[in-house]
């Protein structure tokens, strides 16, 4: 169910927003143990948001853009009075003091939270399997992941818990799962959503965004979680436009480029890169123009987000030493051994994996040879996309390699677990805004994504060019069955 259908449920007044939260609520009941979708139900909140919108209703009350609309929240935005764990034992029982200026952003608007989603432990993973609170499953095949690290998220709009979530992206986070699991994820441009409240993972590539089932959902949910934060210094002081009215527009003329460097890459599933030929013609059918580029340093992002995410990881996650908040392991002598063991019980192993891994980069006589290289590297990637949007106004790719995989089919092998951000991290690295939205199936029934690259603070353009594509090939209407 989309945002519109929702509305004229609550307009009709056949049923009250409260009957129709409740109903949201004993779906979640029944499916959340097969999903594992969140980490904490808010059903007194999400009640006593319900209760507010029907008294504004039977007064006759102007309602705010997102009056009633069942909203599930990434569980690494702080909301206040509820517990804000980043799927970690490092805060397994931590309340946030505070609501994040997203989440606060959304209450202020009407939205209402279902709960808080699972995700990979701090953000860290690719298929929502490292979180402390137990795998997700993707709502399309149980047996496989949702992809991550806001798997949760992405699992808890595919399987119809909520009409929308709220997720985090810091090479992928929102729109690999978004893919595997069919529905619309889209990374802002860096600075366009305040950052205040999300617990950082890597903070020169973190970005908030919305998961939804349409394009025009997205728009919605961006124009209310957008704009300038005093509490964030890296948020952008500039207007916010109106994303609702920029859909709809034709496409003809557009000069879409397509990345050859995704298409050709050798590790690209033969599936997914026939869906995505097919959409390309689909564009070219609407009007758009379609245009070859070249982002030479594209497949470098791996590399080099591994050295720079890890390095800024290392720095936010030393704040975890079990002395003020968060974990504190028990029956230690002085403080050191208690840092050490709080840490190394509180942490996974990919977590406590990539602190080491950013300890090294930055340590004396290595940050030169690994850090500012990959720094140096990272403006390289830059400077292929700034040189590419000199003759397209957006650029295309897949959105990742393959489909959804098997659950632990990486278990034993993180290196390759990495290689399924390959086509998203250069996104991140260059702080560009991205989305992804469902182009087809596989044959196992498993949803492909086709992600659409905007220059900086052009999410108009390439939210009219996937609204387009949406309204055109309606590729859910065919979509199989979920499995459970």
């Amino acid at each position: 169910m989309d945002f519109k259908s929702y509305r004229k449920e609550i307009n009709s007044k056949n049923s009250s927003v409260k009957e129709l939260v409740i109903d949201f609520l004993e779906k979640v009941d029944i499916l959340n143990p097969k999903i594992n979708a969140f980490t904490s139900i808010t059903k007194d909140k999400a009640l006593t948001q319900a209760d507010f919108i029907d008294k504004k209703i039977s007064e006759n009350s102007k309602l705010s853009l997102l009056s009633g609309l069942p909203i599930s929240i990434k569980d690494n935005l702080c909301t206040k009075g509820i517990i804000t764990s980043c799927s970690s034992e490092m805060l397994r029982n931590f309340v946030a003091p505070y609501e994040s200026t997203v989440t606060n952003n959304l209450w202020k608007e009407g939205a209402i939270c279902i709960g808080k989603t699972n995700l990979d432990e701090f953000a860290m993973g690719s298929s929502t399997e490292t979180s402390a609170f137990g795998v997700t499953s993707n709502p399309w095949d149980l047996e496989r992941v949702p992809g991550g690290s806001s798997g949760g998220s992405a699992a808890s709009v595919a399987a119809g818990l909520c009409l929308a979530s709220i997720g985090s992206d810091t090479g992928g986070s929102i729109r690999q799962p978004a893919s595997f699991c069919g529905v619309v994820g889209l990374k802002p441009t860096y600075g366009r959503v305040s950052r205040w409240g999300l617990i950082a993972f890597a903070s020169s590539l973190d970005q908030i965004g919305p998961i939804t089932n349409t394009v025009s959902d997205a728009a919605e949910l961006l124009s209310v979680i957008s704009g300038n934060d005093p509490f964030d210094s890296t948020s952008l002081d500039y207007p916010v436009p109106d994303y609702i009215s920029s859909l709809n527009q034709s496409i003809k003329g557009l000069k879409i480029g397509i990345i050859k460097e995704c298409l050709e890459h050798p590790g690209l599933d033969v599936e997914v890169k026939t869906s995505i030929e097919k959409s390309i013609q689909r564009f070219q059918s609407l009007g758009a123009e379609i245009i070859d580029v070249s982002c030479p340093r594209f497949n470098d992002g791996i590399a080099t987000y591994y050295v720079i995410a890890p390095s800024e990881a290392s720095a936010n996650l030393a704040r975890y030493d079990g002395v003020k908040y968060g974990y504190r392991s028990i029956g230690v002598d002085n403080l050191s051994d208690m840092t050490s063991k709080s840490r190394s019980e509180g942490f996974g192993d990919e977590v406590q994996r990539r602190i080491l891994i950013g300890t090294y980069a930055l340590s004396a006589g290595y940050s030169d040879a690994y850090y500012k290289k990959a720094q140096r590297v990272r403006t390289l990637i830059k400077n292929d996309f700034d040189k590419a949007f000199e003759n397209v106004d957006i650029l295309l790719s897949p959105t990742c390699p393959s489909t959804a995989f098997l659950k632990g089919d990486y278990s034993n092998d993180p290196l390759s677990m990495y290689l399924s951000d390959l086509l998203t991290v250069p996104v991140n690295l260059a702080g560009l805004p991205a989305i992804t939205i469902p182009c087809g199936f596989d044959t196992k029934g498993l949803p492909i994504g086709l992600q659409l690259i905007g220059d900086v603070l052009q999410e108009e353009k390439i939210l009219n060019a996937a609204h387009i594509f949406e309204k055109d090939a309606n590729i859910m209407k065919s979509a199989p069955k979920l499995k459970f």
